[in-house]
């Protein structure tokens, strides 16, 4: 099994060779090499792929078949199929219950599926929500509504994947919720619409995965939903997926170990018109299983509703962002409150908050060569996150480090406020007159310009004030 440890997570992807997988198929039986299986298409089970036909049974059909074969690759047109069907079943826990699209269940072969650059279109006029099962309007409850009996939605996940042994392939395809054209009910959960219609759902695969150029979007709920085990071996590799204009989330992972996410972009959630809490750019929130060794490798977190990052429930620890950018523009660029996740050669415009700290340095978030903005023109709408906040709202988090970063705020904002932080060999910079207070340790060489405070400070490197040499206290 590869090393996951430390932030070497980017190495994943080095193996992968321009356009094209790194995993390699397996057969089921005693061969153990690699064995396409049966080709498969869903207008050999009746699609008419010509963006006004419903093909969501034929879809179906052929997912049963790929079941019944174990895997195979299915090849899609360049063309728009019309998915998403629901009939009124009152008698239901649903009143209008989700159709099955794409759902691959327990292939122990390859599973391939090559889009061609293939459109999953939701269709027009379906119902997300709560509705009433008789009359079918929707109904409006207070929050929070668990109950059975009003749930309404288009499908479960536009591809569903789960309980795989063999590997799972998947490229250049776009799955276009469309939410904009549904008709919503009332809200469900404990805010908003937390009920499943997914644009792809990975759950319980255990032959590793490669998703490549994907572009899932205007989901109900969140573009990508990753749902892993926490034994896993293999490793998934998601790149050059674009998720964005979903409801809740451009990625959820709820459990697992060993994903790595190259050259993915998670923006805009719920800037489309509709939102439902968290609202984030990527949520890590171990719900199912402990989640582990998640590497992120140039990838964008830019403009969402909630956080851009956001961990803060549930097992997780050791998660590693190499290369990547947040843009906070109406809310935190990262909310990290985990132990042992870590920031290298990352830019941030906007402000961060709750890093997880630790009496052991080691399990304490940890920023390296980064750099934090609050600058409007690197913000795609011209909008940065600050309120009255400072650009790092560090709280009395202990021993999480800046090492070697900058901070060059340029407009409103000010340095970190912090107490117990470890700053090593970085510089600091304001405009603003307002006081800042980035107290803490300061080692290395460091230099701060503008109004700040650092009363309680321990000084035992190299520090300068507005270019006056500050003592050192021990």
């Amino acid at each position: 099994m590869l090393a996951l440890g430390g932030c070497k997570l980017s190495s994943l992807a080095a193996p992968i060779p321009s356009g094209g997988s790194p995993l390699q198929g397996t057969k089921s039986g005693s061969t153990g090499g690699m064995a396409p299986l049966e080709t498969f298409t869903p207008e050999l089970f009746g699609a008419a792929g010509d963006g006004i036909t419903n093909d969501t049974a034929a879809f179906a059909r052929m997912s049963e078949a790929v079941n019944s074969s174990g895997g195979g690759t299915i090849i899609l047109r360049a063309t728009t199929y019309i998915v998403g069907a629901h009939a009124p079943q009152p008698t239901s826990i649903y009143a209008y219950p989700p159709s099955v699209i794409m759902n691959f269940n327990g292939c122990a072969g390859y599973l391939k599926i090559i889009g061609n650059g293939a459109r999953l279109r939701c269709a027009d006029g379906l119902r997300f929500g709560t509705f009433d099962p008789v009359t079918g309007l929707p109904t409006r409850h207070p929050m929070p509504y668990v109950e059975a009996g009003e749930l309404a939605s288009p499908y479960l996940a536009m591809i569903t994947i789960e309980n795989c042994t063999g590997k799972v392939h998947l490229e250049n395809l776009e799955l276009d919720g469309n939410f904009a054209s549904l008709r919503v009910g009332g809200t469900y959960g404990d805010t908003g619409w937390q009920i499943p219609a997914y644009g792809l759902r990975l759950i319980n695969n255990k032959g590793g995965e490669y998703i490549a150029k994907l572009h899932t979007h205007h989901q109900p709920v969140d573009g990508v939903l990753i749902d892993g085990t926490a034994e896993r071996d293999s490793v998934s590799v998601l790149e050059d997926v674009v998720s964005e204009y979903n409801v809740r989330q451009g990625c959820s992972v709820i459990g697992g170990r060993n994903y790595a996410f190259v050259n993915c972009k998670f923006n805009h959630t719920g800037k489309a018109g509709m939102v439902s809490a968290p609202g984030a750019g990527f949520d890590i929130e171990a719900e199912t299983s402990p989640i582990r060794n998640l590497s992120f490798s140039n990838c964008e977190f830019s403009n969402n509703t909630g956080a851009g990052l956001g961990a803060d429930s549930g097992d997780s620890e050791n998660v590693c962002f190499t290369g990547c950018r947040f843009v906070g523009t109406t809310n935190w660029a990262v909310w990290p409150r985990k132990p042992l996740l870590r920031f290298d050669d990352c830019e941030f415009v906007g402000s961060i908050c709750n890093t997880y700290g630790d009496p052991d340095p080691s399990r304490a978030v940890q920023f390296r060569n980064c750099i934090f903005h609050d600058d409007p023109a690197l913000s795609p709408t011209g909008e940065v996150y600050s309120a009255a906040f400072p650009i790092a709202d560090l709280s009395n988090y202990a021993n999480v480090l800046f090492d070697s970063c900058r901070f060059v705020l340029t407009h409103d904002e000010v340095l970190p406020w912090s107490i117990y932080v470890i700053y090593k060999d970085t510089t600091m910079s304001q405009t603003s007159a307002k006081q800042a207070y980035p107290r803490g340790t300061y080692l290395g060489a460091c230099r701060i310009t503008g109004n700040v405070d650092l009363s309680g400070s321990r000084i035992l490197g190299d520090l300068t004030v507005n270019g006056q040499p500050v003592a050192r206290t021990g």
